[in-house]
């Protein structure tokens, strides 16, 4: 069902003065859908065929005021012709007017919960998801940030064989896990996984070694700008920067940010010469909407 919409997704070649003799691409999944962009294609995709096959007519799922994932859900739901449910971080934000990606959610026929930060921290508690089923029986419960197996499933094929052939180094953006866990499962024994986490902690090491055995990847905070939606006068600089000599359109909450860490990697020489390197572009330019340090 959504291999049907795929469009072409390409990879374009950009140069980094610093590292002259390091072969660079990114692979733009943020073409892939004008709606469901990026690594939530891949993340949703095995999820919503899920949910056809066990016959659900909803689709329930989680996320804060700006979540990427709950406006690519809102618009696979109604391509697909589910209803959908947004449980959303925050309480008060019922009584405010709706930000630009709740508005398009709704647009697209997503109904929202809002619920208080203490009951948001109980989403994954097996009370929470039973008083859900309760709720809505023909409904299917999608995770925060879509990760779970269906979800790595599909970020597995984000990496094709020729990535695996043509590559030494994979970098993506970090948020909850899942596109990452599939990269590492889908990448080959000579390649080596590096996340660039949107988060401030290590907790994500936990997170993702859940998903996998295999141990050639490694995931860095040191340029999180503070932490999730955080920004800084450097990044927003270096975001400005890229997109001027690039013409790449970027996003301050993940893509940008992995990609000032890698230029600042490519300074410090931390990788041999001729290494080939991979960018996941993730998508999510929803993201941009964003005020700063929200």
């Amino acid at each position: 069902m959504f291999d049907q919409i795929a469009q072409r997704i390409p990879t374009q070649t950009i140069y980094f003065e610093d590292a002259p003799t390091v072969q660079i691409a990114i692979k733009r999944l943020d073409m892939v859908h004008p709606r469901i962009s990026g690594n939530k294609f891949f993340k949703l995709k095995y999820n919503f065929a899920e949910a056809l096959r066990l016959g659900k007519k909803c689709i329930i799922s989680f996320g804060g005021a700006y979540s990427n994932h709950i406006a690519a859900t809102a618009y696979a739901a109604h391509l697909h012709g589910f209803q959908s449910i947004g449980i959303i971080r925050g309480e008060e934000l019922a009584h405010r007017a709706l930000n630009s990606t709740l508005q398009t959610a709704q647009q697209y026929g997503m109904q929202f919960q809002f619920v208080s930060r203490e009951q948001y921290r109980s989403k994954d508690t097996a009370d929470f998801l039973h008083s859900l089923n309760l709720q809505y029986p023909d409904a299917y419960i999608i995770p925060e940030g879509g990760t779970n197996a269906l979800a790595i499933q599909g970020c597995s094929e984000i990496l094709t064989d020729f990535d695996r052939q043509h590559y030494d180094v994979i970098c993506c953006a970090v948020g909850t896990g899942g596109t990452i866990s599939g990269l590492i499962e889908a990448s080959a024994s000579h390649q080596r996984i590096l996340g660039f986490s949107a988060l401030k902690g290590d907790f994500l090491q936990n997170d993702v070694a859940q998903w996998t055995e295999k141990k050639n990847w490694k995931i860095m905070d040191d340029y999180c700008c503070g932490g999730y939606a955080r920004t800084s006068t450097e990044l927003l600089q270096f975001m400005h920067f890229f997109e001027m000599q690039y013409q790449i359109p970027l996003e301050q909450v993940y893509t940008a940010k992995m990609l000032m860490g890698l230029s600042d990697l490519l300074k410090k020489d931390y990788f041999p010469a001729e290494t080939r390197i991979l960018v996941i572009h993730t998508g999510g330019l929803q993201g941009r909407n964003i005020p700063e340090n929200t």
